[in-house]
């Protein structure tokens, strides 16, 4: 890191050509204004001696000068600038698929699987400052919550706003997977992700999911899955006329069609039981996704024009009360 200051008007710096002529002009009206008398003997005057205030004379006229100097400088815009050379910084573009089915309410996570899907990629969002990153939720029908963005805060309010039944219920994967990729493919980042959870059996929409995961490695695009669900049965709320009441199921997820969309593109299928082995599985995802971007060369200014302007009316403001009390002189 390099520390330089620099001047954004220069210019205004040759006015300093100005201050040796003003010390000139000063020399030259003290000696007319004090003119010296020869003595044919020094001896009557040997023992007269300069006062303080005689030998100090100068001094307002001194901060005069350096009031000035400050002003010019002050004109001329000082300006720091902090330099870094060779910063690796980490950065890529990424959409987050999320499956907000109705069987995403199962109680095998507390205190459901979407509920705690959001937590947790709330989490991995957090972790990951330097990227863009966006939300498509699919469910029977697909939809952009929110585009590629770097506004995480804005992101993370959407997500939460994610609830099971905003669209019809289903499970089109293979169309959630296509919105992705469309508003990931014009993106220029060296590194483009996808992380799809799901929880179900793709048993709705129009595209075919591995014709969607051919298409993502068409251009260049990692599908990273992940399978939501414990093992055998699960408790799932059901409508009743009694009310909602919760009935084990047996927990159903296409693990082979995961697989074959990871794999395809270059991703890695992840089979999440519980909330701790999510977050595990994001963390894996984040320390896999860590592309390296050099900068050569990073530059930021900051404003060092008031301290000078400062020091000089403070300069200005001593010279005028010596100049009136201290070295006062009589008209």
């Amino acid at each position: 890191m390099f520390y330089n200051l620099e001047f954004a008007n220069p210019w205004w710096l040759l006015l300093l050509t100005v201050l040796p002529l003003l010390i000139i002009y000063y020399v030259l009206r003290k000696r007319k204004l004090y003119p010296t008398i020869n003595f044919s003997n020094t001896e009557n005057v040997q023992n007269i001696h300069k006062t303080n205030r005689q030998r100090l004379f100068f001094i307002p006229f001194l901060l005069r000068l350096l009031a000035l100097l400050f002003f010019i400088l002050a004109m001329a815009r000082p300006q720091g600038s902090i330099s870094r050379q060779n910063i690796d910084v980490e950065g890529i573009d990424i959409i987050m698929a999320m499956d907000i089915s109705g069987s995403m309410l199962a109680r095998d996570f507390k205190p459901d699987r979407l509920e705690s899907a959001k937590k947790v990629a709330s989490e991995f969002i957090k972790g990951r400052p330097n990227d863009r990153i966006g939300l498509v939720a699919f469910s029977g029908e697909v939809f952009l919550q929110c585009p590629l963005t770097i506004d995480h805060l804005l992101l993370d309010t959407l997500f939460q706003a994610l609830y099971s039944g905003m669209i019809e219920d289903g499970t089109a994967i293979g169309d959630g997977l296509a919105l992705a990729v469309y508003h990931l493919k014009k993106s220029q980042a060296i590194s483009k992700v996808i992380i799809l959870i799901t929880d179900g059996v793709n048993n709705r929409g129009s595209m075919d999911p591995i014709t969607a995961a051919e298409i993502a490695a068409l251009y260049g695009i990692r599908v990273y899955t992940i399978g939501v669900g414990s093992m055998g049965m699960a408790p799932f709320p059901v409508q009743t006329p009694l009310g909602i009441q919760f009935v084990p199921m047996e927990v159903q997820i296409d693990e082979t069609l995961c697989t074959k969309i990871a794999n395809i593109t270059g991703g890695k299928y992840f089979r999440a039981q519980n909330e701790n082995k999510l977050r595990e599985i994001y963390k894996e995802i984040d320390q896999m996704e860590k592309s390296k971007i050099n900068v050569s060369n990073y530059n930021k200014k900051t404003e060092h024009f008031l301290p000078f302007v400062i020091i000089g009316a403070i300069l200005l403001l001593i010279e005028i009360l010596f100049k009136y009390t201290v070295f006062k002189t009589i008209p």
